[in-house]
């Protein structure tokens, strides 16, 4: 079939910035979709009918014109945090054809003479500002999408409270149109005003002698969480997720979550990694709220409950962590059956008895048993000596399909008969 939709990357400078293909597309469209702002670029010899996308955002009559010519209209890119990324995953390949224009990104990075490529992109569009807390580093440059007028000042706010108040913050209102406009300034003495809706905001980000210091390696200080000491200290929890090996948009189950430390760092490991935290303590629920926002992962979904019933309905994970509870009945049989095939399963524990239930586990599903233990200098009178931790055990088994297939055979009362 044809391409029946075409989507059209539309600047600042509305129809008369477009090229010859995207007019010609315009032009013999039945119907063009678009933001109100959008539409009204259109001149008036545009024969084609208007319509505004429905509120809420719905594709459902966009994609009933399925035999006709249509257009969409979008910002700059559409492929870069826009509609025509969310069209092409509901069409195929070749019903759909799209025709950017310069994005905001792009003439952001031409203003300022920033190579585009070592700048990092954030999207506060329809997601939480918490969002940039990932990418806060000494030094480093950031594009921000912004959600509106407002989002400068609060912008400004967030980076004073982290520690970045030195921070060179130029937002450009109006890239590529008339009405193009450039502010400068520091996030520290940042107006609380409004700017123009449609704006980006450059950061060059400047750390102050106190502010936190999150590596980008797994293994974060103990201290960059909250918690009541159910925490999965450093030196662990850098082994531990590295059997985890997260994998870009791969989903992890947290069970037993505590802090939410684990969840939070698999997250960090690359932007389109997924997590759930399982929790049933009403107040490490809080310590995950707030540690998954100022860890820049407000994405982490928060399954307040107890394995195994809380783990009913979750989509199937690729990896499961279980950091507390592996004592309890069916919590690893649950979460063995729900992981994927080729799925991560790792599991630690500190005392005798739950030892026993993963040294069980592995005689019948394979694996690896690995004991971790780790000792600090601490001062002894006028002297340092070593304190031991608590020894941890911790279970790395990955998933096959004939270990899966072998716990159906074994299971009571279920057939492995295809009909």
């Amino acid at each position: 079939m044809p391409a029946w939709l075409t989507v059209v990357g539309i600047g600042d400078d509305g129809f008369a910035g477009l090229g010859r293909p995207a007019r010609r597309a315009l032009l013999t469209a039945s119907v063009v979709y678009g933001g109100e702002r959008h539409l009204a670029m259109l001149p008036a010899r545009l024969a084609a009918r208007r319509a505004a996308w429905p509120r809420p955002f719905d594709l459902a009559p966009l994609l009933a014109e399925r035999d006709r010519a249509v257009c969409v209209l979008a910002s700059g890119d559409p492929m870069l945090f826009g509609v025509g990324a969310t069209l092409a995953r509901q069409l195929p390949e070749g019903e759909l054809r799209v025709l950017p224009a310069p994005s905001s990104l792009s003439l952001a990075a031409a203003r300022l003479g920033w190579p585009l490529q070592e700048v990092a992109t954030v999207s506060v569009v329809g997601r939480p500002l918490a969002t940039l807390n990932a990418h806060l580093h000494d030094g480093a440059r950031v594009f921000v999408l912004s959600a509106d007028g407002r989002t400068p000042a609060a912008l400004a706010a967030l980076l004073d409270t982290r520690g970045f108040g030195a921070t060179r913050m130029i937002v450009l209102e109006h890239l590529g149109g008339d009405q193009e406009r450039r502010i400068d300034g520091r996030a520290d003495q940042w107006p609380a005003g409004e700017v123009a809706a449609l704006n980006l905001i450059a950061l060059e980000c400047r750390a102050a002698e106190g502010a936190a210091r999150l590596p980008l390696t797994c293994g974060l200080p103990d201290d960059a969480f909250r918690h009541d000491g159910q925490l999965t200290k450093r030196d662990v929890r850098a082994i531990t997720l590295a059997r985890l090996a997260p994998s870009p948009g791969e989903l992890l189950w947290d069970v037993g979550a505590g802090s939410g430390s684990i969840g939070i760092e698999w997250m960090r490991a690359h932007p389109a990694c997924r997590a759930i935290a399982i929790e049933g303590h009403p107040e490490r629920q809080h310590f995950i709220e707030h540690n998954r926002d100022a860890l820049g992962v407000p994405g982490l979904q928060l399954v307040a409950g107890r394995a195994p019933d809380a783990l009913r309905g979750l989509p199937s994970p690729d990896a499961v962590f279980i950091g507390g509870g592996v004592t309890g009945p069916g919590v690893l049989e649950a979460c063995w059956a729900s992981l994927r095939n080729g799925g991560r399963l790792v599991a630690n524990a500190v005392t005798l008895q739950g030892e026993a239930v993963l040294i069980a586990w592995r005689e019948r599903h394979g694996g690896t048993l690995t004991r971790i233990a780790l000792a600090d200098a601490r001062p002894l009178g006028g002297f340092d000596t070593w304190r031991q931790a608590l020894p941890i055990t911790l279970l790395d088994v990955t998933k096959t399909a004939a270990s899966a297939l072998a716990d159906v055979r074994s299971a009571p009362n279920v057939s492995t008969d295809h009909p």
